[in-house]
Order: C-alpha cells, then sequence, then structure tokens
C-alpha cells in the first residue's frame, strides 16, 4: 500500500514522500495517527498545497525547539522514586519524565519524543535526549533518587 508522510516517522521518511507500507501498519497507525494518507491523486494535489503551508510551519517550530532548547540548556531533572538497594519499585517511563519537566520548569514537553530506550529500572544519573525538531536536539539530565 502506498501513502504520503504528512510528518517524518522513524525508519520511513520524510514529509512528503510517497513510501510502501503494510497495509494494517497504515491502517492501523499511520492514517489515524494523522502522520500519512493514501497516495492518490487527489491526496497528492492536496499535499502540494499543504507542504507550502508546512514549510512555514516547520520554520516556526524550528524556532520554538530552538528557545526551548536555550531554556533546557542546563536542565537538570530530578524524580523521585520508591526505593530499595539501589532499585526502585516499578519505572521510570517516558511519561514521569515529561511530568517532572512541566512540574520543574513549566514547559510541556511530548514525552514520544523523548529518547529512551528502555524504563529506567535503577537510581542514578541518566542523559535523555529530547527531540523537539529534527535538528534541535536537547540533552536533559534526569536524577532518579530514593524518596524518603
Amino acid at each position: 500500500m502506498n501513502v504520503i508522510l504528512l510528518e517524518p516517522v522513524d525508519n520511513l521518511g520524510e514529509a512528503g514522500q510517497v513510501v510502501r507500507v503494510r497495509p494494517g501498519y497504515a491502517r492501523n497507525y499511520l492514517i489515524p495517527q494523522g502522520l500519512a494518507l493514501l497516495a492518490t491523486k487527489s491526496n497528492q494535489a492536496e499535499l502540494e498545497a499543504r507542504l507550502s503551508q508546512r514549510a512555514k510551519q516547520l520554520a516556526e517550530r524550528k524556532g520554538d525547539a530552538l528557545r526551548l532548547k536555550a531554556l533546557l540548556a542546563e536542565a537538570s531533572l530530578e524524580i523521585k522514586v520508591k526505593a530499595g538497594e539501589g532499585r526502585i519499585y516499578g519505572s521510570v517511563t517516558s511519561r514521569d519524565i515529561a511530568e517532572a519537566a512541566q512540574a520543574t520548569y513549566d514547559v510541556q514537553i511530548d514525552r514520544r519524543k523523548l529518547e529512551l530506550a528502555q524504563p529506567i529500572k535503577e537510581l542514578g544519573e541518566y542523559p535523555i535526549i529530547y527531540k523537539p525538531h529534527p535538528e534541535a536536539p536537547i540533552e536533559l539530565k534526569v536524577s532518579v533518587v530514593a524518596d524518603g
């Protein structure tokens, strides 16, 4: 099934590209998430109109990302969790990190753009990459400490 990407998708392509994907991936993920459209002639014409508008939005997003990067340049987040002997009960996920950024810096970040390979399950400091824009990654220092 051919789809037109509306947003950049990791390991698939950039916005505006026509890519071939499996039908289930398109139906169940790409199209409902607003990341792609079916590759039809009418959708391609609509896409060209969107691309000019999108160029303006991308420039605006990049500017916002650079301002956020300046704000969070030396950001250090502390997340308090229940722990015993160096290990924590449960795990620290991208949602916890996003909530800590909201509470500490009053900045709302998209948890899906945090690059967290696995949930954090031990106390310590971790460098986490946040990518609000592909050209402006931000490194956050996350400290997981025992509560109490």
